[in-house]
């Protein structure tokens, strides 16, 4: 490559081995974008025109995610609810499982234990007494957030994890 420099401007020469690597890429990314299958071309409501598309009419709430936790754990979860199911359902219903996620320790908790501390041991660092940890996993454990193995061990249960993720999303964490 060479500067050349005149007049306050500059020119500078690529070569043409170099250039031919740009054209590529650039070829190579428009392919990918014309491929309508590819991630790149999609809108960005896919998700919702597919529900709009599936749902034919019909009032629906989509939720979905493929998670991959620090611990190496993966989950591919989606579940479409009937709008108008949800809205004559008893809400006060949802209340035990909603006021279980609605005390910092207990986030918190879950949040290691998404991480993988996962023993009484490792949950207990940083929190108060050993009775207030063990009252707030069984409030847990009670609105199904956690669930305990014979081993002393907590874990979220796979079918909770993209549930309370998208929880936490709507509660305005991003």
């Amino acid at each position: 490559m060479f500067t050349s420099t005149t007049d306050s401007r500059s020119l500078t020469v690529v070569d043409d081995k170099r250039w031919e690597d740009v054209e590529k890429r650039l070829a190579a990314l428009e392919a990918r974008l014309a491929d309508t299958s590819s991630p790149l071309a999609r809108d960005e409501f896919w998700a919702l025109d597919e529900l709009r598309r599936r749902a034919q009419g019909r009032s629906q709430v989509l939720f979905t995610g493929a998670v991959d936790l620090p611990t190496g754990e993966s989950y591919l979860w989606q579940e479409t609810v009937d709008a108008g199911e949800l809205l004559s359902a008893d809400l006060s219903a949802a209340a035990p499982a909603l006021s279980a996620l609605a005390h910092p320790v207990r986030l918190s908790l879950l949040g290691k234990v998404l991480h993988g501390r996962r023993t009484v041991a490792e949950l207990a660092e940083g929190l108060g007494t050993t009775g207030q940890l063990y009252h707030h996993l069984r409030q847990l454990v009670a609105a199904g957030w956690l669930e305990a193995s014979a081993r002393g061990t907590y874990a979220v249960p796979g079918a909770r994890v993209v549930p309370l993720l998208t929880l936490l999303a709507t509660a305005g964490l991003r």
